[in-house]
């Protein structure tokens, strides 16, 4: 059920420490790609409680799901992607690499899912996320405020520092 975004100030106090990496990846993808996000709250006791999606014309980008103390990174691949990523392996790090051959391919793709507890991969999983799609702003706002939904989860403040700083 897709419901208003929680306040990054309740999202900042479930993450701790990982709330840094949230901060560059949401942030980097909101400020390369025009996407749609969809917040989805289940179930309290349900295991996958707070979501968000990153969307466009119904295909997934990435989904990330919040935990306490760290989220859930899960990233799909169909075959022109696994070819993509078999070309530029060795620019990834070895964790990543150790998931994408532990990963099983099914009839729809290879789903990925990464544990993100600093942000330690997340260059590797924006360079994951690029594989799968490559950023499609054509021009880059002169402003971050032209980004669309930076309301979302971070503050004009938080954006900056989190966009300027990668």
């Amino acid at each position: 059920m897709d419901r208003p975004t929680l306040q990054y100030k309740h999202v900042k106090a479930m993450l701790g420490d990982a709330s840094t990496a949230w901060e560059k990846l949401v942030g980097h993808i909101r400020y390369y790609y025009e996407i749609n996000e969809i917040w989805a709250e289940g179930k309290p006791t349900h295991k996958h409680h707070n979501l968000l999606f990153f969307k466009r014309s119904g295909k997934a980008l990435i989904t990330l799901c919040l935990r306490e103390g760290f989220f859930l990174v899960s990233i799909t691949y169909g075959s022109k992607e696994r070819a993509k990523f078999d070309e530029q392996r060795e620019f990834f790090s070895e964790a990543i690499c150790k998931e994408y051959d532990a990963a099983e391919t099914l009839h729809d793709g290879k789903w990925l899912g990464f544990e993100v507890c600093d942000d330690s991969i997340i260059e590797d999983i924006i360079n994951l996320i690029h594989i799968k799609r490559k950023p499609n702003r054509k021009i880059l706002p002169d402003s971050i405020e032209k980004c669309g939904q930076l309301d979302i989860g971070l503050s004009h403040e938080e954006i900056t520092k989190s966009v300027m700083s990668y």
